[in-house]
């Protein structure tokens, strides 16, 4: 998992940089507007980190990069940031070539069966698939991966928690047996755990997140697996705080390190 303090020092090291020169001082400054994001939202999960007893070793923060151009995202790369998530395929293939290997990225959005083989085809250092949510996607992607030699790749399951026909994700009900579908007959793929998207509002975060919490204890009841070696995939820029004081090891943070999403205007 991510270190959080060495993290924070070196986004330190990085905003102390002294600039060479006026269009180097102005290049600085943009990079400061990132570096200081990110260094905001990791003390703000150490926070979280201490006020639950965890460990701060035990959370990862994936920062979303959705609509943002390769520049940006290589200032907080620069800032010393490894975890990047993409929720559309044709732009995680189209940045990931461009930046440097050592990012592990995760793919965060709703995946057809259809863009299993260029999303893995196009990006090698894709880490995780957070959002496997039926035994069809998950069967592509274990052939896949098996046809392109790759190492096992790692997959949490989506569960649609907040019962929203908008969201995607498997029923509560039905977890158990897509863990248990990927944990047995996808041998290239490696169940890690899973992951939910909470209400838009936020007003029913907490009761989306015990949920998730609950199906983990029958997932890892059904696979024999301890809950500690089970991720949970939960929080996003409006309540990763929230989240991680109720047990996620994973956040995946966009708005309040990137700023807002930068959507191209409609003709």
């Amino acid at each position: 998992m991510n270190n959080l303090e060495e993290q924070a020092k070196i986004v330190n090291a990085t905003e102390q940089r002294a600039p060479q020169s006026d269009m180097a001082a102005a290049s600085a400054a943009m990079d400061g507007v990132a570096a200081a994001a990110l260094r905001s939202v990791l003390q703000r999960v150490q926070q979280a980190v201490e006020r639950a007893g965890r460990d701060s070793q035990q959370i990862r923060v994936v920062a979303v990069s959705k609509t943002k151009p390769v520049s940006v995202i290589r200032q907080v790369y620069d800032a010393g940031h490894r975890f990047f998530g993409e929720n559309y395929v044709q732009e995680i293939v189209e940045k990931a070539p461009q930046l440097p290997g050592d990012i592990e990225w995760h793919f965060i959005g709703n995946l057809q069966s259809n863009k299993a083989k260029p999303l893995l085809a196009g990006v090698p250092n894709l880490a995780m698939v957070e959002s496997v949510d039926d035994e069809k996607i998950a069967n592509h992607l274990d052939r896949v991966v098996g046809n392109l030699g790759r190492k096992r790749l790692k997959v949490l399951i989506q569960v649609n928690t907040s019962g929203e026909e908008s969201k995607s994700g498997v029923e509560p009900s039905a977890c158990v047996e897509l863990a248990k579908h990927v944990n047995q007959n996808c041998q290239n793929l490696e169940f890690c755990g899973l992951m939910t998207i909470g209400m838009l509002d936020y007003s029913s975060t907490p009761e989306n997140f015990k949920t998730l919490a609950n199906c983990r204890s029958e997932v890892c009841k059904a696979l024999g697996m301890p809950e500690e070696q089970c991720e949970l995939s939960m929080g996003m820029s409006n309540d990763f705080e929230q989240a991680i004081e109720m047990g996620s090891t994973n956040v995946r943070i966009g708005s309040t390190i990137f700023g807002p999403r930068e959507y191209p205007k409609k003709q």
